[in-house]
């Protein structure tokens, strides 16, 4: 069997990404990459080609900012599959070219506009669109569904409390004041501290203001605080709509962040502040640029992801049940991959082989993903060890 993969976008994800397909998938690959910036793809294509003892072929593809242009086209009508590691402003663009050349499709995104434009692209094509496969949203989802089905089937329980998702993407050391040093994209982490986040409460979904409902965790015998984000949750608050009276999902960061963090908004943001559902539109710049002055880049990371579900089982008694994994660097062919790549890049290929193995058609979001199938994928359960 030959497939012919398009990674939209060669940064690390994309990178990530074509590296672990090409070197572990159980049958032949061809890898079209697809980039914006012309030296983005030869890096790329000199990292996936290092070391590497697969002959397969991988093609480089210059790919207009806009519209599509001749060597797009010739891709796209070979390609079965179509992977998005662009930029999530890109990502309707990307699933209409998935659409008009029926691949299927994967994407990473958060973003919500962009994934409801998707939905509704996609709700009648003929492939298979996996969105928000990364991750968090992404795995991080996948394993509470989990846990909820085993919950259910352990406890003959249908409702329950609590369900809770936590991820850290986080550095092996901390300094004072902000404890904190980049591991991924640093827009990404300034916008999900401003955006409000989805949550259930008392049953019903509600918009509440990131930041606001910070906790102590020990995970592993190490401490950790955690509090609202965006974007993580995907689709689980409208699955769990009356069926968990809570759930929410929060970023996990060494402890004494959070409280930098809040003396940087209390001198330019007040009504984030005072948790107000008014956020100024320019927060995540201000934020943004203090956050690129004293927070530096650091590549020596590791994920940790945290998921639980708590209630009542038939008896009245309180259970919980909880799963968390670490996930470090992989090196590969000589080459380093962050944990963060590989974190976010296997649950994205692990759609991308679903999709190649069965017959998918249409939407399909976290809370429609077989667990067993999905956890036991020979890409995710490489990364995601269980400790």
């Amino acid at each position: 069997m030959n497939r012919k993969i398009f990674i939209a976008g060669s940064g690390g994800i994309g990178e990530a990404a074509a590296i672990l397909i090409r070197e572990w998938s159980d049958f032949e690959t061809e890898l079209f990459l697809g980039d914006i910036r012309g030296e983005n793809l030869i890096k790329t294509k000199n990292l996936v080609l290092q070391n590497s003892q697969i002959t397969s072929k991988v093609e480089t593809i210059l790919m207009s900012p806009d519209g599509i242009n001749d060597k797009m086209k010739a891709a796209f009508q070979q390609a079965d599959v179509l992977l998005d590691c662009s930029p999530g402003s890109q990502a309707p663009r990307m699933a209409r070219f998935a659409k008009d050349f029926k691949m299927h499709y994967a994407n990473l995104t958060e973003y919500v506009a962009e994934t409801d434009e998707i939905i509704e692209l996609a709700k009648n094509a003929e492939t298979g669109f996996v969105l928000q496969t990364g991750l968090a949203p992404g795995f991080v989802n996948v394993l509470a569904m989990s846990l909820y089905q085993n919950f259910e089937r352990q406890f003959g329980i249908e409702k329950v409390e609590k369900i809770g998702m936590k991820v850290g993407a986080l550095t092996a050391h901390a300094h004072s004041p902000h404890f904190y040093g980049f591991t991924w994209s640093p827009i990404g982490v300034a916008t999900e501290y401003v955006k409000n986040s989805r949550v259930i409460q008392d049953y019903e979904i509600r918009q509440v203001p990131a930041l606001s409902e910070r906790e102590t965790i020990i995970i592993g015998g190490r401490t950790y605080e955690a509090d609202l984000t965006s974007g993580g949750a995907a689709d689980l608050p409208e699955f769990f709509r009356g069926k968990s009276r809570n759930l929410d999902y929060k970023t996990l960061r060494h402890v004494g962040h959070y409280a930098w963090v809040e003396s940087v908004m209390e001198e330019f943001a007040k009504d984030i502040v005072d948790r107000k559902l008014r956020p100024d539109p320019d927060l995540s710049n201000k934020l943004l640029a203090v956050f690129l002055e004293k927070i530096p880049a650091v590549e020596n990371d590791f994920v940790l992801v945290h998921a639980s579900v708590e209630g009542f089982d038939s008896k009245g008694v309180r259970r919980l049940l909880e799963k968390a994994f670490f996930v470090e660097p992989l090196e590969i062919n000589g080459h380093k991959l962050r944990a963060i790549q590989t974190a976010t890049a296997v649950p994205l290929i692990a759609s991308a082989m679903m999709l190649l193995a069965g017959n998918y058609k249409g939407v399909i979001l976290q809370s429609q993903i077989n667990p067993s199938e999905f956890l036991q994928d020979k890409f995710v359960s490489k990364i995601y060890k269980d400790n």
